[in-house]
């Protein structure tokens, strides 16, 4: 099974080191293409107003400069090109990739990319608490990672869907178990503008989240996060809802 490896948090990650590490356990002929800065939150964005540049780091390494949807498209398109992979997995994200957070993440949209070119694609991300990133359990990951792929490989991934597993916050033996989840939703009141100033007095702002309590609802994958296990979520590339399109049907005919 040839691998491709890619991320949002960069070519020299820990993250991606991890994946790698969970990719090796899988084949011997794994490929990392990944972007050459840190790229979180840039979504399913394109770079179509600036030309991508690619650089040789390593053996079957390569940093991209544009977005992770780039880093597929590069991969598939010309670095494999005469071999194309037959998996493609996204992360180790630098924290979850849970409720909202699909939206925006990166790490899951090099999964949706992998998908739109017709390659099985999972997304992994490592949550993180209290102790910030500096204190990052990355042996969660490490230790489930490969069995957890080699599940999802195993009952198959069907066309047009991607699979987003999280890895809790704790150490590999502390993990409660699996939990296959729906995509839970964040309280958006909690969303915050930090205004802050430079040295000039002009006004600049930073993107925040206030902490509050947190009802996850249960059998999400935020309730999953909570309750140590590891929280695994198909996603649809068809965003179509089919209840309201079969209601417009009927209200526009």
């Amino acid at each position: 099974m040839r691998i491709l490896c890619t991320n949002d948090d960069g070519i020299h990650a820990p993250g991606l080191k991890s994946l790698e590490r969970i990719a090796r356990e899988l084949s011997d002929d794994v490929w990392v293409v990944a972007p050459e800065t840190d790229q979180s939150g840039v979504s399913h964005s394109l770079s179509l107003n600036d030309p991508l540049r690619l650089r040789e780091v390593g053996e079957k390494h390569f940093a991209v400069k544009g977005t992770p949807t780039d880093c597929v498209i590069m991969a598939v398109r010309y670095v494999m090109r005469e071999a194309p992979p037959d998996l493609i997995l996204s992360g180790v994200n630098r924290g979850q990739n849970v409720a909202e957070d699909v939206s925006y993440s990166g790490t899951i949209a090099a999964a949706i990319e992998g998908t739109i070119l017709g390659f099985p694609s999972i997304a992994l991300s490592q949550a993180y608490g209290a102790g910030g990133r500096d204190a990052i359990k990355w042996g969660c990951a490490e230790a489930h990672g490969p069995g957890m792929v080699r599940k999802a490989i195993e009952v198959g991934i069907p066309k047009g869907t991607l699979v987003n597993i999280n890895f809790p916050d704790c150490e590999p033996d502390a993990v409660q178990g699996i939990a296959v989840v729906n995509q839970g939703r964040r309280n958006q009141e909690f969303l915050r503008l930090e205004e802050r100033r430079d040295g000039r007095g002009n006004p600049y702002f930073w993107i925040a989240f206030a902490r509050g309590p947190i009802d996850p609802g249960h059998g999400t994958d935020l309730w999953a996060m909570q309750a140590k296990r590891i929280s695994v979520t198909p996603l649809r590339l068809d965003m179509t809802d089919e209840p309201t399109l079969t209601h417009y049907a009927q209200a526009f005919m």
